[in-house]
Parts: C-alpha cells; structure tokens; sequence
C-alpha cells in the first residue's frame, strides 16, 4: 500500500513539473527570451531526466543543472532536483548539489538575462530560493528520521515486551512446577509407603490393614487439599489464599510427626529461638527444606534415620542441617521414581530467598544444609 502511494505521488510530482515546464517555456518566448527551440528541446531533456532523478538523486540533480545554464525550461526540475537531494542524501551533498545548481542558473542569467530585474538580483534570489530547499528537504529528511526511530523504538518495545511476557511464563511455569514438587511429592511418598505395606504385607492383621488403608485415604484427602492450596497460591487469589494458612516454621514437628508415623525415624533437635520473629517467606521456604529432605531419605533410605537439627535467632540467620546414613546397598530395594530435579528447584528456592543450599554424599551420610537470613 505505501509503495502504490509512493508511486502515486511520483506521478503528480512529474505531471506538475512537466506543467511547470511549459508555462515557463512558454512565458521565455512570449516575453522573447530566446530561442524557442532550445526551450522546447531542454524542456524534454529535463522531464526525461525526472525518473532518473527519482532512481539516482545526485547524479539526476547535477544533469539537470548542467541544463539549467542552457534554458530557464530546466528551472522547476533542477530546483526539484535539490530538494529530492536534500530529502534523501545528507546536509553537506545536498548543500553541493544546491551550490552546482545557483552556479548553473549565475550562468543562465548571465547569456540569457531576465527582463525586469538585475543579475545581482537574479543571483540573490536563485540564491535564496536553493537555501530555503535545501533547509526544507533537511527538515523533512529529519522528521523522516525521527519517525522511523521512533517506530524502530517501538518494534524494540514491542520485541522487548515479547520476551519478558516469554520469561514471565517461564518463570511461572518454573515456579509452578516447583510448588506441585513440594507439596505433592511428600504426601505421595507417604502414600507409597502405606500402599508398601499393604503390597508386602498381605497377611497383616485385619485392624493394621485397615488403619493403613485409612491412612491412604486421609492421605489423598491432604494431598487434594494441598494441590489446591497450591493453585490458589499462584493464581493470587488473597481471599481464599488467606482462607488456609501456609507452613511455616511452627509446621516443621507435625511434619517431623507424619514422618514418624509412615515408620521413619526421625530425632529432631529443635535450638531456634524466637521462632514466631522469623518473616513467613522465609518460614514456609525452611518447611519446604525440610519437607523435601525428609521425602528424600523416606525414598531412598528408608530404613535409616534421619537427624535433624535447627538452629537460629533474630539478626543472624537460621540454619538447617539434616542428616541420613546412606543405604548399605543401594540397588537392593525397589526403584524409587525421580528426576533429582526436587534438589535442584529446592536450591533455586533457597537462593531466592538469599541463602544458600548445599548437599553432598560422604563419609557413608547424605548430609543437607541450608541456611536463610533472619533479619533483627
């Protein structure tokens, strides 16, 4: 669409020169400027150059003004000429191209003198009339200019929205997939658990399959419960957010307790003072490491122990050590599924709270150890 409007307006632009052409051949030879020969003969010349003007700026300008000496017929396209030039190429060629062009007209009025008025005259006003072209095109070249920076600003800000609404999403899908990791991955290894039992003791007493059978049930019923807690959590939602309180520090010995009960030894050393100071971002991020500890040592070593020690206070940091004594023989229980990508977000989680996260298998112990700032 814009290049047929180009092409539209380059038309009129010819027609209305051409039109320029003849009125001023035609007014040369009634005042009787001349020959009309040479008008009629440079006239064409010069309209024939338009379209090369259009396709080579300087060069078209500078071969009409080479015609402006001979005949005023070259007038209306030379002056066209410098400002196209003006428009299109920067100020220093445009202002040489309008200096070869007030050369080429000195020259005209000097063996073909204007009737009516002085060469000095003549030469001040063609002077004048090249000046106010070219600040003309250079005023448009610059409008032009600024436009197309300002929508290559735009198209930046458009692109630039594009990846940040990308990395939003990212993010978020991090972010959810994380939460799902702890919250879910702990209750269903609970279940896992209990539905063992049940797989590997058939013959249990009818009572302890029965409370193992509603410890499944009341576990799916948590987990259900948690996965929307979950949902509502990220979809931000303050009012039903604020309907069930997130875990906390204070939450860590009912976690420690539903270990317990799924059969892990658990010895826990609590040495926090001042718990209830610690702010909530950071009290649900130390229930989420020990959460994904305790799930882990429940996967992997299930008949070892698990040590786990808190310690803190106001204006240091609270620190969380927990530790297992690795499996005798690793590969002699059945496969546990996972990714080993808990540890992974775990650790972003931690870090984006500004603390830090470490674990490592020595020494025949799996050891993790987490610490997060408790401002005073």
């Amino acid at each position: 669409m814009n290049s047929k409007v180009s092409d539209a307006r380059a038309i009129i632009g010819m027609v209305a020169v051409g039109a320029l052409v003849v009125a001023t051949t035609v007014s040369r030879h009634v005042t009787g400027g001349g020959p009309l020969w040479l008008d009629i003969t440079v006239g064409i010349a010069a309209c024939a150059l338009l379209p090369v003007l259009l396709r080579w700026p300087v060069q078209g300008a500078l071969a009409l003004s080479v015609l402006a000496c001979l005949s005023g017929a070259a007038t209306p396209p030379a002056t066209l000429g410098a400002l196209h030039v003006a428009r299109c190429r920067r100020l220093p060629v445009a202002v040489a191209v309008a200096a070869t062009g007030v050369a080429a007209h000195a020259v005209q009025g000097w063996w073909r003198p204007t009737s009516g008025i002085s060469y000095g005259w003549w030469l001040i006003l063609i002077t004048a009339a090249y000046g106010a072209l070219v600040g003309w095109g250079a005023l448009a070249r610059s409008r032009r200019a600024l436009l197309e920076s300002l929508r290559e600003r735009a198209r930046r800000a458009e692109a630039e929205q594009g990846r940040r609404v990308a990395e939003a999403r990212m993010l978020e899908r991090t972010r959810i997939a994380r939460e799902m990791h702890d919250v879910l991955a702990h209750r269903l290894s609970l279940l896992a658990t209990y539905a063992g039992a049940l797989e590997y003791r058939p013959d249990a007493p009818p009572e302890q399959l029965a409370r193992a059978a509603g410890v499944i049930r009341t576990g799916a019923h948590q987990a259900l419960d948690e996965l929307r807690d979950v949902i509502i959590l990220l979809r931000d939602d303050e009012e039903d957010a604020g309907s069930r309180p997130q875990p906390v520090l204070a939450d860590i010995p009912r976690l420690v307790e539903e270990s317990r009960d799924a059969g892990t030894r658990v010895d826990l050393r609590d040495e926090v003072a001042e718990p209830s100071t610690l702010p909530a971002a950071a009290g649900r991020t130390a229930y989420r490491v020990v959460q994904e500890a305790l799930t882990n040592a429940r996967k992997h070593a299930a008949d070892r122990p698990v040590h786990l020690t808190l310690t803190g206070r106001p204006g240091d940091r609270l620190v969380i050590d927990v530790r297992n004594p690795l499996p005798a023989d690793p590969g002699a229980g059945p496969a546990v599924p996972g990714s080993g990508t808990g540890l992974v977000g775990l650790t972003e989680r931690v870090r984006l709270a500004g603390g830090r996260l470490d674990h490592e298998a020595a020494g025949g112990e799996f050891r993790l150890r987490a610490w997060l700032p408790w401002p005073a």
